[in-house]
């Protein structure tokens, strides 16, 4: 029999994830308290967001908080990584 060990984040009383490590599990937990942290924030702002939007917007934040506080900081944004192109092969004639 294996014993497998599992780390659960749970909020409010409903398990949001599971995971393997308890690593991840803390760093998963921290993103969702940044997350509840900014509703508050973009909640206040000038901008017309529903609940659903709002949300979306605070888990993004929070999932690239280390870009955004780069940003905030000044730095320029990374740039996106150019995508490969498939090389074209010339058509033989047969």
């Amino acid at each position: 029999m294996a014993v497998i060990t599992k780390f659960v984040v749970v909020r409010e009383g409903v398990e949001k994830m599971t995971f393997t490590s308890k690593k991840e599990a803390d760093a998963y937990d921290k993103m969702l308290d940044i997350a509840d942290n900014l509703l508050p924030f973009i909640e206040q702002s000038a901008l017309e967001l529903d609940d659903s939007a709002t949300e979306k917007l605070c888990f993004y934040l929070a999932e690239n908080k280390d870009q955004l506080m780069g940003l905030l900081k000044g730095s320029a944004a990374p740039k996106a990584a150019p995508t490969k192109k498939a090389a074209k092969k010339p058509e033989s004639k047969t």
